[in-house]
């Protein structure tokens, strides 16, 4: 098994992160099949939306539970795939439900129109709520190894920082002041507060402004469970069983974003544990009149051109001129991911070549696991 694949261990959150387009989705879902044929209980949390996914899957729909996946998963006794879609809102209404009071208090909040409006789209919602379901799944223990594919964004690994962000802005004063009006430490501060209110709702609208004052007034007693909760995704996240995969395709724009993700990384304490060059074209080994391992790909390229030459019009010069042009790609691939594989070391690099034809079902996703873990 490569070094990738030596990831896959009972216990194991693996969080891919990559810009948009480098088949981020394919490989978590891919790490997860490849896990599930090595005996493990394996799901995979899904951020990206697209039918493709679940098409390949085998599946009508992603639902925001785990979904068992009608997968072959070898002759490995106890191996399952599973597999769930994020849906941030659906999360964040159950968070509500959970640390109310009262089914009476999550009902004021539920229908607070501002929390209709901010629970699905407020900046860092989505990449909060992939942590709360991952944390959700491992607290229930139902699986042996879990894989998140983070969103397709520059910002993919704001959930880092989502748990201490939601803690910062329960404790701000301003937070605090409009959710109990009614404490005695904030009487003095009453009428300040109005004031405030007051100079607000002319810009915004009084409407609004009546808005958040009963999402924020409906959401008193619970900011300790979400606080709590926060604490304690944060450590599981910053925990040894986590590991980050970085994909990226070789191209130089995906190159700079998995630069980029590697060195949040490292500002955070943590490093990216494996790297997943995809769709890279072959190299075709080093077979040529010279064999020196210290022989480039453009020097094998140049010998190939110099034979179909030689041949000229043949069969044999076209397809010895169609091995130099591969040769010549790979190498230009090749230096385009050199500085980012330097970047990430020590952490192994696993290249995934372009397959014969789209990963569009379950055989294509076991294709690309067993190139994963060859």
């Amino acid at each position: 098994m490569s070094d990738v694949g030596s990831l896959l261990v009972r216990g194991n959150m693996l969080i891919c992160c990559g810009s948009g387009g480098v088949g981020k989705t394919t490989v978590a879902a891919a790490l997860a099949l490849a896990g599930a044929r090595a005996g493990l209980r394996s799901c995979v949390v899904t951020i990206d939306p697209a039918r493709r996914l679940a098409d390949a899957l085998g599946l009508e729909t992603l639902p925001n539970v785990a979904h068992r996946v009608p997968a072959d998963t070898g002759s490995s006794p106890g191996g399952e795939l599973w597999a769930l879609m994020l849906d941030p809102k659906t999360t964040f209404d159950e968070l509500v439900s959970r640390y109310s009071e009262s089914s009476e208090q999550a009902e004021r909040i539920l229908e607070n129109r501002l929390y209709r409006n901010i629970s699905g789209a407020l900046s860092g919602t989505q990449e909060y709520m992939a942590a709360e379901k991952l944390f959700e799944l491992a607290e229930e223990g139902k699986f042996d190894l879990l894989v998140v594919d983070t969103p397709p964004s520059r910002n993919a690994l704001d959930f880092l920082e989502a748990p201490a962000r939601l803690t910062k802005f329960l404790d701000n004063k301003l937070f605090r002041l409009v959710v109990g009006p009614s404490r005695g430490y904030l009487r003095a501060v009453s009428m300040a507060a109005q004031a405030f209110v007051r100079t607000v709702a002319k810009v915004v609208g009084a409407e609004v402004v009546d808005d958040a004052v009963a999402f924020f007034q409906a959401f008193e007693g619970m900011e300790e469970g979400f606080r709590e909760r926060a604490d304690k995704v944060d450590e599981m996240l910053s925990g040894p069983n986590t590991a980050f995969v970085l994909v990226a395709s070789a191209r130089k724009d995906t190159v700079a974003e998995a630069m980029y993700f590697s060195d949040r990384l490292r500002d955070m304490g943590k490093a990216p544990r494996a790297l997943v060059a995809n769709r890279l074209h072959p190299r075709f080994g080093r077979e040529g009149p010279t064999t020196a391992s210290d022989v480039s790909l453009s020097d094998l390229a140049a010998s190939d051109r110099g034979r179909a030459e030689s041949l000229g019009d043949t069969p044999l010069g076209a397809l010895y001129a169609n091995l130099a042009e591969f040769r010549q790609v790979a190498e230009r691939e090749e230096e385009v991911l050199t500085p980012l594989i330097a970047r990430v070391a020590p952490a192994p690099v696993c290249r995934v070549p372009y397959l014969e034809g789209d990963v569009s079902d379950l055989e294509g996703l076991g294709r690309v696991a067993e190139v994963l873990t060859a």
